[in-house]
């Protein structure tokens, strides 16, 4: 794993815009700050909500979570222009659940609205719906994958579904991402924060 376990650390990471870090650092986090959240993920998010089974709490929606991860596998691709942040949650206002089903179908789920693609919505009602059920299946509280350790499984990818703000004084930047380097916070300050 990139980062000591939960165990160790408790805490969980957050990918954000660099765009976005001088708000996080004086608002903090909230689940719909951020521009992407409209016109990038909120359809998805209610596509996927819509398949939510009803044993599922109803405080679990995702059109409402700040999403992170409890790890990366070894050496991650992060995006470009991102800042990777940590912070502690609340345990019991959590969700665990396999990204990998959901980001297998975001591509065909955007991609039906195109006149000359319009078969993936096919898609979308057969396999696509079968991922988001497996999705909901296979997910659990944030509590009860401390005890399953569901995020250690081979092909289980597990997003945070995070259902509380997160304050500006509890947010640790660990690394800044360029094109070419990623750089732990402190390096980055020392060769872009020189007093001239």
């Amino acid at each position: 794993m990139f980062f000591d376990d939960y165990s160790k650390t408790g805490k969980v990471y957050h990918i954000a815009p660099v765009n976005d870090l001088g708000r996080i650092l004086s608002d903090g986090i909230k689940y719909n700050d951020k521009i992407t959240y409209e016109y990038k993920y909120y359809n998805f998010h209610c596509f996927i909500d819509s398949l939510k089974p009803e044993y599922i709490p109803t405080w679990v929606e995702r059109e409402k979570a700040i999403f992170a991860t409890k790890n990366y596998r070894k050496e991650p691709n992060f995006s470009s222009h991102s800042a990777v942040t940590a912070f502690e949650v609340d345990p019991f206002k959590c969700w665990i659940a396999n990204e990998n089903r959901a980001n297998e179908i975001y591509e065909p789920f955007v991609l039906q609205e195109v006149n000359s693609l319009k078969e993936a919505g096919e898609y979308m009602k057969t396999e696509g719906k079968k991922m988001i059920e497996e999705y909901w299946r296979t997910s659990l509280s944030f509590k009860e994958n401390l005890r399953k350790r569901m995020d250690l499984k081979e092909g289980y990818d597990a997003e945070v579904l995070v259902f509380h703000d997160v304050k500006p004084e509890d947010i640790e930047i660990l690394y800044i991402v360029s094109d070419h380097r990623v750089m732990k916070f402190d390096e980055w300050k020392k060769v872009f924060c020189k007093k001239r």
